[in-house]
């Protein structure tokens, strides 16, 4: 699994690349760290609850409340019989034996669940398109723009940003301010204008000018509006007739706050756009960061980048082993 931005992006260069140093391992770290620290503010990690009552004593009611408190996490019901089913064979058959035995086993149990399907993100094309969905609120547009600047800043590529949320102005110069920052160029059109004619303008955009990447935003109103899906396939089959293939990835922003809906989004805009990746936002602000496994799960759709603020350090590619180790830690 990606665990750092150049393990994330597939660029088929060697080791002289243009990737910057490697990310001290320090820093790596301590967003992870950070991302622990916000969990236990909340008063709400699991760990505190496993330690405190889960793992005292192994009967019908100590799994029991594992499953709720699992459930409680967002982690979803499917997923959590599995684990707990898991779990308490294991405990019956002696292999586990011990609170701290238990728990070490739970976080492999939930890290192994949050990986699935392919985490890194393939930028080995003449121009790579990246197309980014999600309702509004999520951080889709400050996503682009981190990724852009990581892209830019971080790995050398030259990157052009497509402002095809063209029903909300304030989408649109959030995205130009983003492209300031982190030098790429953003093609826009006016407020209402066919988010498909600025998609396609992007993509050829980036062909005729040479840029290594293009990510194209979209309208971010509410999942529930039929509408809005047919406008996201819409941008989908304009860019793939202007660059077959194209485009190349398809990531969805997730409100980690959100829960159990945003696995209803998730699955809304699977059927839409076929989305290839998750992004799980605002995990600084709930203790329920176990939609990232039922995501996962039930979807089949990796995670590939989470954040926790809005710093450019802030966001990241998702680690299932430091993250079940931040999920379970009092």
């Amino acid at each position: 699994m990606a665990r750092t931005w150049r393990e994330l992006f597939v660029t088929g260069e060697d080791g002289a690349s243009t990737f910057a140093e490697a990310e001290p391992e320090e820093r790596r770290r301590g967003f992870f760290t950070r991302l622990g620290d916000n969990r236990a503010k909340s008063r709400q990690a699991l760990g505190a609850e496993l330690q405190s009552t889960v793992f005292q004593t192994l009967d019908d009611e100590a799994w029991e409340r594992l499953e709720e408190t699992l459930i409680y996490a967002d982690v979803g019901a499917p997923t959590t019989a599995s684990i707990v089913q898991r779990l308490e064979t294991e405990a019956g058959s002696g292999e586990l034996t011990g609170g701290e035995a238990l728990t070490g086993r739970l976080q492999e149990l939930l890290a192994d669940a949050a990986r699935t399907g392919e985490d890194k993100i393939d930028l080995r094309h003449n121009q790579t398109v990246i197309l980014m969905v999600g309702v509004n609120g999520t951080g889709k547009t400050t996503t682009i723009g981190k990724i852009a600047w990581h892209l830019q800043r971080e790995l050398g590529l030259s990157v052009i940003l497509g402002a095809a949320d063209t029903f909300r102005a304030a989408a649109v110069e959030q995205l130009v301010a983003w492209g300031e920052r982190a030098g790429c160029e953003v093609v826009r059109a006016a407020e209402g204008a066919d988010p498909g004619a600025v998609a396609y303008d992007a993509v050829e955009a980036a062909r005729s000018r040479g840029h290594d990447v293009a990510i194209i935003d979209t309208a971010g109103r509410l999942h529930t509006q039929h509408h809005l899906m047919e406008e996201l396939a819409k941008v989908r089959r304009v860019v793939d007739r202007q660059l077959p293939g194209a485009p190349h990835e398809t990531l969805l922003t997730i409100d980690a706050t959100t829960g159990q809906n945003g696995l209803r989004q998730a699955l809304l805009f699977k059927d839409a756009v076929d989305v290839t990746g998750i992004v799980l936002t605002k995990l600084d602000g709930t203790a329920k960061g176990g939609i990232a496994l039922a995501i996962a799960q039930e979807l089949g759709v990796p995670v590939k980048l989470i954040g926790i603020g809005e710093a450019l350090e802030d966001l990241r590619p998702f680690d299932p082993d430091d993250f079940a180790r931040a999920l379970l830690e009092p």
